[in-house]
């Protein structure tokens, strides 16, 4: 929860599932981090985990494409901690990415 949010979805290396209800926090490995640029898999990414929002510095038009589809938000990470970003997100204050927002290219960032 004390790490920086990751600055793109794709090539996370790992996922903080968070349950905002119960507090409840687990590690998830990103199952789809070596993929092709620009054909990330969502639903792989996170192991057909059900979450209802994604939080992250940066993500591609098809991957804000593919969630919204199943129903899941998109947010745009603020500066600072996880934990910093689950506060944000419960109290409304992150912007949420749409597919015209996407970025191209790795490197956005939160840190």
């Amino acid at each position: 929860m004390e790490s920086l949010a990751y600055s793109h979805f794709g090539s996370a290396s790992y996922f903080i599932i968070c349950d905002t209800d119960n507090g409840d926090v687990r590690v998830l490995p990103n199952g789809d981090e070596h993929h092709v640029h620009g054909a990330c898999l969502p639903l792989k990414a996170l192991g057909e985990e059900t979450v209802e929002a994604v939080i992250v510095g940066g993500i591609g038009g098809r991957a804000i494409a593919g969630l919204n589809s199943l129903g899941i938000k998109v947010y745009q990470c603020a500066p600072g901690t996880v934990k910093d970003n689950i506060e944000l997100f419960k109290r409304n204050q992150l912007p949420e990415w749409t597919p015209d927002q996407a970025c191209s290219h790795h490197r956005h960032g939160c840190e």
